[in-house]
């Protein structure tokens, strides 16, 4: 549902009420350790570990109140790497691993605790093949887009052009257990719908209904069984394609593969980006339905896909500068000389490939706008569970434990040094 489709009633639970336990964004506060491709990652670790001097080490690493040479931090949950103070060793480089930057570019991330000011271990505590994380969007006034995206990857919460909003994992245990939803709100669905409401079903519907509002993201309820149904089956194809095709749920009729348009659709590389440096613009022809990255050329692009916008930026847009700008993730400059200096000298072919999955996933997005703005529609006129009949109920207000994180007993994490914590 796009910010432009209206809002909820008044009574409309808002999202913290339905998935109690978030985390803020993740705050890097050093761009370098993020970046689009993990052969750059590893050339820039490769340079801070080669540089003996410690003042030019500390330039390089870019220090801040968080992170310095000398802080003494654990690993990441479920990241093997090295515990000792970066001023003494850097060690070797940790796998890059892939993470969602803003609402739908994925990029890799050096998972080293000791680089990044606040990781939110607690999401990585979580993060499993079974996870699904809601990210809320940042609202920009005057533009459309989603309230929220769903990701498969650990996401940095980025919203590009808003205020970021909250990540919200669907499960707060690994292997699917335990799901992150107010106590007693699935039974009472259930109840009023007469129907099973599982903890992704109910993700569905968050993802396909999701709206901002002035005291938050607001998720109407429907108690009309029939809309219910329609709106998973909407929100379940929505989980589909922000995850490329992670999320294979909604049972048979579900959608499955990787999200492909139709033959005759699909988008292809009409004219071969140059072989050496990156491209200094990207255009879009809509006559021709063709996307320009400087002398390359791919089409047919969808003009919804090229007018897809979320967290107030055109997407196309967006994921081009974090490749061809000047800059590098998260807005740092890319100063000479420093690390997000260090960058591909030529476009690879793997950006080629993720750019034709990206035109895929938006325009397969964008081909469900009317379906949703109808799907708002039908609801605002429906009958409603309100945030009242929650509190009723004894859902609401949520109880304080559901608001943090579930506790782990049995888990041993390095902390600094080498040392050992029981958590």
């Amino acid at each position: 549902m796009t910010a432009k489709q209206g809002a909820p009633g008044l009574d409309a639970p808002r999202l913290s009420d339905l998935m109690p336990w978030s985390t803020a964004p993740l705050r890097l506060g050093r761009s370098w350790v993020m970046g689009p491709d993990p052969a750059t990652l590893r050339a820039r670790w490769k340079v801070l570990a080669d540089t003996a001097e410690p003042a030019d080490r500390e330039r390089l690493f870019r220090p801040s109140r968080a992170r310095t040479l000398h802080s003494a931090v654990g690993q990441l949950p479920g990241r093997d790497t090295p515990t000792a103070r970066l001023a003494r060793a850097v060690g070797p480089c940790p796998e890059p691993v892939r993470v969602l930057h803003g609402p739908f570019d994925r990029q890799w991330l050096l998972p080293d605790h000791r680089l990044i000011d606040a990781a939110r271990p607690e999401l990585w505590r979580v993060a499993d093949e079974h996870q699904l994380f809601l990210v809320e969007l940042g609202q920009v006034p005057g533009t459309s887009g989603p309230a929220v995206v769903c990701s498969a990857l650990l996401p940095d919460g980025r919203s590009p052009a808003g205020r970021p909003g909250r990540i919200r994992p669907l499960h707060r245990r690994l292997g699917g257990t335990e799901p992150n939803l107010a106590p007693g709100l699935a039974a009472l669905l259930a109840r009023r719908l007469g129907r099973t409401v599982p903890p992704d079903g109910l993700l569905a519907w968050i993802a396909a209904t999701a709206v901002h509002s002035p005291d938050g993201t607001a998720v109407p309820l429907t108690a009309d069984p029939a809309l219910w149904d329609r709106g998973v089956a909407l929100g379940t194809r929505l989980l589909w394609l922000s995850t490329w095709g992670a999320y294979q749920g909604g049972g048979p009729d579900g959608p499955g593969g990787r999200p492909r348009l139709p033959g005759g659709r699909r988008p292809y590389v009409r004219a071969a980006l140059p072989a050496r440096g990156l491209p200094d613009a990207l255009g879009y022809d809509p006559d021709d339905e063709a996307l320009s990255l400087g002398a390359g050329r791919i089409a047919p692009v969808p003009s919804g896909a090229w007018d897809f916008h979320a967290g107030g930026v055109r997407v196309l847009a967006e994921w081009f500068a974090q490749r061809a700008g000047a800059g590098a993730a998260g807005g740092e400059p890319a100063e000479p000389g420093s690390l997000a200096a260090l960058r591909p000298a030529a476009w690879p072919q793997e950006w080629t490939s993720e750019l034709l999955e990206l035109v895929t996933v938006l325009a397969l997005r964008a081909e469900l706008e009317p379906e949703l703005a109808q799907l708002a529609g039908a609801v605002a006129d429906g009958p409603l569970i309100g945030a009242a009949e929650l509190r009723a109920a004894g859902v609401l207000p949520v109880p304080a434990a559901a608001t943090r994180p579930a506790s782990v007993l049995d888990h041993r994490e390095e902390g600094p040094d080498g040392q050992f914590a029981l958590l």
